[in-house]
């Protein structure tokens, strides 16, 4: 199975202080049971996951760290990565986005589908993604 990564999955893969560390690196050790994991992130998930390290007060890292650290996790020899260019618009967003708040979720699930992989998420609301246990 493929998975992107939604931005909350990539900040806790990264970061050991982040709140579900612990339940997300237990899902890829899980998956690597099975071979090795094939993960995604896309030009949103990995800027978002640049941006909100590294503001103010979050993981008290910059920009440079926090590019450099996720191309070093991209570059694991126990997990295949795929980056997934931008291909969709607006135009794709699910009929269940509906409030701005559902808008990077919608984008990011129409572009896992678009390329065949699940939208891997922490966050209960996205209709047909895939809840981390």
């Amino acid at each position: 199975m493929k998975y992107l990564l939604d931005v909350n999955v990539l900040l806790a893969l990264l970061f050991n202080q982040h709140e579900f560390h612990g339940r997300v690196e237990s899902w890829v050790s899980s998956l690597q049971k099975n071979g090795r994991p094939h993960l995604a992130t896309c030009p949103l998930t990995e800027l978002g996951c640049v941006r909100i390290a590294s503001g103010i007060g979050a993981f008290g890292v910059d920009v440079v760290f926090t590019k450099n650290l996720l191309q070093r996790f991209k570059q694991s020899k126990h997990i295949s990565f795929s980056f997934i260019a931008d291909s969709i618009g607006v135009e794709r967003l699910p009929e269940w986005t509906k409030k701005s708040r559902q808008t990077t979720d919608g984008y990011l699930k129409a572009l896992a589908d678009e390329h065949g992989y699940f939208l891997a998420t922490l966050d209960k609301g996205i209709p047909g993604a895939f809840l981390i246990p």
